[in-house]
């Protein structure tokens, strides 16, 4: 097969491969993009699109079954609603593939040619790819490293049989009875909380002393409030040990778990969803034929994403926390800027990090343990949804918004929110941080009414000790 020369390569198609291969394109770099899979990576195929699909069936579920029976307070009643999870899955999966050709079309307008198959380096400017119709070789001036990330697997749970991923979760084709969920972090109550509005019998099993741990406890209040409500039982301070196929009395299979007491007990489940964390993609793609210095199991990279090698540049997933798409993003549309000839760099203020429980979590920047580590002395203005009115008139009255700001100057350093829909809040919250916001520019700008973006202004003027609906 004929070798292919280029000015950048791009080993990887998700969020940050993409953008930096469409970035480069517009900007005239000759690119190509190697991905084994389909456009788009993890995210778009089996983690953030998807998963907020089923997390939005989920919800419209359990909106019409709370109807049943006349017991809506919005005077609306129906008969009891029935869920074809199958049907569900063909929605998600149809979302998926238009993405999939949007990103496919959104790549040959930015005149990148795409090679589908699995890449391994033969040194550093060259790269086997092993098609469906032979190896093709492939040698630039430039790599881009945009591997991305797996779900880690606990050797003993492993995949296969009961024991699922959270990709085997966005698969599946019907809700299962008695769900055991491995890992209380922001993946695992995400799809926990989504299936059991669905209807299935969910247990967190979480071995840190509270679930979503990398949140401070006043933000996390009203998700553990949520999974009461919702009958998820959650056992903290509690290891997985294993799964037993013989299951309780013969009902099937367990997750043999050690308790908080030191107690050994099995928690029933169909399927055994581990969500322990994620872990870089380095290895299957020939990192031992090129040599790059590491952060732990990490590539280590600058501020301007650049490895130990000349002209290889690593992004996203791989190059560690936080393994956020929009970090990806951003990433990859600063490497291809600086492959073209611009003066770029990474010099960000605030990565927004939202998880999509019931109710949302939102946080850009500091929390406020670390904005006290940082500055010293801190405001700190909450303002509760229960006093704002749109979110009354939408049933979501659980959260609030808070800001940190520095008690000297009054820069802005961290802005929170927990409640229903909080994570569209984001869009406020960066430029804010981004842009050197104090408390006074939150709190002097117009914000429109009713709407639950008021709590950002009024959480200001509670810091500055100018409340007016509260």
């Amino acid at each position: 097969m004929k070798e292919i020369s280029c000015k950048l390569l791009v080993i990887g198609a998700g969020p940050g491969g993409y953008v930096c291969a469409i970035r480069a394109g517009q900007l005239g770099v000759d690119t190509v993009i190697v991905e084994a899979g389909k456009p788009g990576g993890t995210c778009l195929n089996v983690g953030c699109i998807p998963s907020k699909a089923l997390i939005h069936a989920a919800e419209e579920f359990e909106k019409v079954a709370h109807m049943a029976g006349g017991k809506s307070p919005l005077g609306i009643s129906l008969t009891a609603p029935m869920l074809d999870l199958a049907k569900a899955i063909a929605w998600k999966d149809g979302i998926v593939s238009r993405l999939n050709s949007g990103v496919a079309g959104l790549l040959k307008k930015a005149r990148v040619k795409t090679v589908q198959g699995w890449a391994t380096f033969r040194d550093g400017k060259t790269v086997e790819v092993e098609t469906e119709t032979g190896t093709q070789v492939i040698r630039a001036e430039t790599v881009v490293i945009a591997t991305g990330s797996a779900p880690v697997e606990l050797p003993f749970l492993p995949f296969g049989g009961p024991v699922i991923s959270s990709t085997d979760a966005l698969a599946l084709s019907e809700v299962p009875k008695k769900l055991a969920v491995v890992g209380g972090g922001y993946i695992g109550l995400e799809l926990g909380i989504a299936f059991a509005k669905m209807g299935a019998k969910v247990t967190v099993v979480e071995a840190l002393p509270r679930v979503l741990a990398q949140y401070d406890a006043e933000l996390t209040r009203p998700v553990v409030k949520r999974l009461g409500e919702l009958g998820i039982e959650v056992m903290t301070g509690a290891k997985a040990k294993g799964v037993s196929t013989q299951g309780q009395a013969g009902k099937g299979d367990s997750l043999l778990v050690e308790t908080a007491d030191g107690k050994n007990a099995k928690v029933a489940a169909d399927k055994i969803l581990v969500t322990v964390g994620r872990k870089p993609l380095t290895e299957g793609w020939g990192l031992d034929q090129i040599d790059l210095d590491m952060a732990g199991k990490f590539i280590r990279v600058d501020e301007q994403c650049r490895t130990s090698m000349r002209g290889i540049f690593a992004i996203g997933d791989v190059t560690g926390e936080p393994m956020l798409a929009h970090r990806a993003m951003a990433q990859g549309e600063m490497v291809a800027e600086i492959v073209a000839g611009h003066k770029r760099s990474w010099d960000k203020r605030a990565i927004p990090a939202i998880c999509f429980t019931d109710p949302e979590l939102v946080t850009a920047g500091l929390s406020p343990d670390e904005a006290k580590a940082l500055a010293g002395e801190v405001k700190i203005g909450l303002f509760p949804f229960a006093a704002n009115g749109r979110a009354m008139t939408k049933q979501g009255e659980d959260g609030f918004v808070r800001v940190v700001a520095r008690a000297d100057n009054h820069l802005v350093l961290g802005i929170q929110a927990v409640g229903q829909g909080v994570s569209e809040l984001s869009a406020a919250f960066g430029p804010a941080l981004e842009m050197g916001a104090r408390l006074e520019d939150i709190a002097g700008t117009i914000h429109a009414h009713p709407t639950q973006g008021e709590g950002f202004q009024e959480a200001a003027l509670k810091a500055l000790g100018q409340a007016l609906h509260i």
